[in-house]
């Protein structure tokens, strides 16, 4: 039970990623979330977000729009693999903007269930302020997942869910040590986080 224990494995199949290996030109156009670490942040990969829009129209993505100043941008492209979407987003950001930043890219219909499948909200006394989500390039490996002793990091929870880690941080985030730099050194995988407000906010964002 999540109530007794601070980590948790949910099952693997729980959470689904689809996509075709290639670009595909047609009429169908599915809708995209990209979600990029560092910018914006202590002076640092500073960008105006119009430029960024840009970027990413200048790939020839439509209905462009992006969210706050964090480096989340929502897309709608041909059916493609979300890998082959972040090596062009990745390219043209660093020939349009000189930008070289970890990304990642999610499909709506991914990023819906990351939101719904929220283990911690299931608590009537959470405080959804505290709440955030790590998003994972790739499944960790189990043995290093298992490495992790959860009570060490006691009142800070987090749940492990294949490539997204539900964290509770009752401190607030910028006091837990279960920061993106944790969970790359432990888990071997490189990581982004966004609160709560954030991963609802790009959800209802996408759907619109």
């Amino acid at each position: 039970m999540l109530e007794d224990n601070r980590l948790a494995i949910l099952p693997c199949q729980s959470l689904e990623e689809s996509g075709n290996s290639i670009i595909m030109k047609n009429d169908q156009k599915n809708t995209y979330i990209a979600i990029l670490r560092g910018i914006n942040v202590s002076a640092k990969n500073m960008v105006k977000m119009p430029a960024l829009v840009k970027a990413f129209e200048s790939i020839g993505f439509e209905n462009v729009r992006s969210y706050v100043q964090s480096g989340n941008v929502v897309f709608r492209s041909e059916p493609a693999e979300p890998e082959n979407l972040q090596r062009l987003i990745a390219e043209q950001l660093e020939k349009d903007l000189g930008l070289s930043v970890p990304l990642l890219v999610l499909q709506e219909t991914y990023l819906k269930q990351v939101s719904e499948n929220n283990p911690f909200i299931k608590r009537q006394e959470v405080d959804l302020t505290k709440l955030h989500v790590t998003f994972l390039a790739r499944e960790p490996n189990q043995e290093n997942v298992f490495k992790i002793d959860p009570d060490k990091y006691d009142p800070d929870e987090f749940i492990i869910d294949k490539k997204v880690i539900y964290l509770n941080c009752p401190g607030g985030y910028g006091k837990t040590k279960l920061h993106n730099n944790f969970f790359e050194s432990k888990l071997k995988v490189d990581a982004t986080t966004r609160n709560w407000k954030t991963v609802n906010a790009l959800v209802e964002l996408a759907s619109s």
